[in-house]
């Protein structure tokens, strides 16, 4: 129905602008420390926290130190982390085999946090690129990314993670049919609690760049993820994939990127009703934290507005690392 508006000056829209209090009152969408999930990138060692130099205030952490980590998401009301693994270059094998070992970074990781934070929930990334010698989410044969083989891979990474204590499955890796296979042995194995946050529709987007530095994946990627991540053009395509997750056990969707992307988002939500989160991801962070550092944006004002432009969109959440820094706002 079309809204109604008495004309002028009966209505002065400017009323419900006049003070804090008031538009505090009528305001439409709010973010709040709920909203967050902290992306975090771990890597071997101790007592190590290295910077990323593509993206200004991230480090990697080794695991003592992720554990830190998850005590101040803790302080701050951070809800949940999210973990990515910077594995040793020699650990990376075609058959990418230590994906799924009980003690890889990862599910080290994940018991290192339920040890101190036991309330934080947990999320992982499953996807053979952190593994892979080739730099691919998927085992790679004559230049082909095989979809079946790599499912049977990443059944065996959810089934580890899980039983390392992960609270949340992230499946990054757009196989078909991944998320069914991932539900039926997650059920069958015991771990019915265990959700699954899909990432539904990830885009061949240019903007992961900083990431693939971060977990060190640029160097070894040979060509391109288009032939298994969305086209940009495309948006029908994002509700036809995010129907079939639902329909194989998603709990939840992902959009990736995000703000290039907030239409999908409002599509998503408007759609399915369903759960619907964005990662606001390495570049576009880099891009904010670039423009501040140069004095050319007030870049706290700019993060704020950027992470509640996801909440208008239609967001519940959103991975986002100015987790932590918002989180300190947002707190006073």
């Amino acid at each position: 129905m079309k809204p109604t508006v008495a004309p002028f000056p009966a209505a002065r829209l400017r009323r419900t602008r006049v003070s804090p209090a008031i538009r505090g009152l009528v305001r439409e969408n709010t973010l709040t420390t709920d909203d967050l999930i902290w992306p975090v990138f771990v890597r071997d060692g101790e007592g190590i926290e290295e910077p990323v130099s593509s993206m200004p205030g991230v480090v990697r952490r080794s695991v003592d130190k992720i554990a830190e980590a998850a005590l101040e998401a803790q302080a701050l009301g951070i809800p949940a982390i999210c973990l990515f693994p910077y594995t040793d270059a020699a650990l990376k094998t075609e058959d990418c085999a230590e994906a799924w070992n009980p003690d890889n970074l990862c599910n080290r990781a994940i018991r290192a946090i339920k040890a101190v934070a036991p309330d934080i929930a947990v999320m992982t990334d499953v996807a053979l690129d952190p593994y892979n010698i080739n730099g691919h989410d998927g085992y790679v044969v004559d230049g082909e990314i095989l979809n079946d083989e790599t499912v049977e891979a990443l059944v065996k990474m959810t089934l580890a993670q899980a039983e390392a204590g992960a609270d949340i499955i992230g499946p990054s890796d757009m196989m078909d049919g991944r998320i069914g296979a991932m539900r039926s042995a997650l059920e069958a194995a015991g771990h019915r609690n265990v959700a699954i946050l899909s990432y539904s529709a990830k885009y061949a987007s240019g903007y992961y760049g900083p990431f693939r530095d971060a977990v060190g994946a640029s160097g070894a990627l040979q060509g391109d993820k288009k032939t298994y991540q969305m086209d940009p053009g495309n948006t029908d395509e994002a509700l036809r994939l995010i129907e079939r997750d639902l329909q194989e056990g998603a709990d939840m969707v992902m959009v990736k990127p995000g703000i290039a992307y907030l239409d999908i988002c409002n599509r998503v939500k408007s759609t399915f009703g369903t759960p619907t989160f964005a990662y606001q991801v390495s570049g576009e962070y880099a891009m904010i934290q670039a423009a501040a550092q140069n004095g050319w944006i007030d870049g706290e004002k700019v993060m704020l507005e950027s992470l509640l432009a996801f909440k208008r969109a239609g967001c519940d959440g959103i991975l986002s690392y100015f987790a932590p820094q918002t989180a300190r706002i947002l707190n006073g």
